[in-house]
């Protein structure tokens, strides 16, 4: 029995050692931690690249221009010829900048369209109601008082039963659309809700 044990001893055995074995466990470890950085490096640039979105709608949203209580029409000889609104923005909203530059021009434009026109922009002014500052910029917990003139030139022309729409477009944010129809009977000042 001894003879056989030595001779097996003696005789030439192959097989895994310990030392290759850990070799092979590193290279495992290493390709893993190679592949797991990849994964988790396309995660964190695409959860970044999320986040920029988000945040780029909230703060398009938080400029909101929004109207507050009615929209009032001036009528002469049974035509519109001036749109009165209120406009405010959410108390978490961004400011809105209603100032005209140099050449009368604002980055707030509002545009007109019914049935036969389109008019990318027209004439307003503003009134501030209430204000926390004397600028023409409209912060939270302002409100300004928008007249807007309807264009005496061209074909313009709204009378009882017709249909107009006008859109407030801020340099950024939504725009405010604002849909109104006249009634049939009118008066020198008209409320149309």
């Amino acid at each position: 029995m001894i003879k056989r044990l030595l001779k097996r001893i003696r005789e030439k055995q192959e097989g895994i050692t310990g030392l290759e074995t850990a070799i092979i466990l590193i290279a495992f470890v290493i390709v893993a931690s190679v592949f797991a950085y990849v994964v988790l490096s396309a995660g964190l640039f695409s959860s970044q690249k999320a986040k920029e979105a988000v945040n780029a709608g909230l703060q398009s949203t938080m400029a909101t221009v929004e109207i507050r209580g009615n929209v009032i029409v001036k009528m002469e000889s049974s035509e519109v010829t001036e749109i009165y609104f209120c406009v405010g923005i959410p108390s978490a909203g961004s400011p809105v900048d209603f100032n005209p530059s140099s050449e009368n021009i604002s980055p707030l434009v509002i545009s007109y369209s019914d049935a036969d026109n389109l008019l990318p922009s027209v004439n307003w002014t503003i009134e501030k109601l209430s204000t926390i500052n004397s600028d023409n910029i409209l912060d939270p917990n302002e409100l300004f008082q928008v007249t807007v003139f309807v264009p005496t030139s061209g074909n313009v022309s709204i009378g009882p039963y017709d249909r107009f729409a006008l859109e407030v477009k801020p340099a950024d944010g939504p725009v405010l659309p604002v849909e109104r129809t006249i009634p049939g009977r009118v008066n020198q000042y008209v409320n149309l809700h």
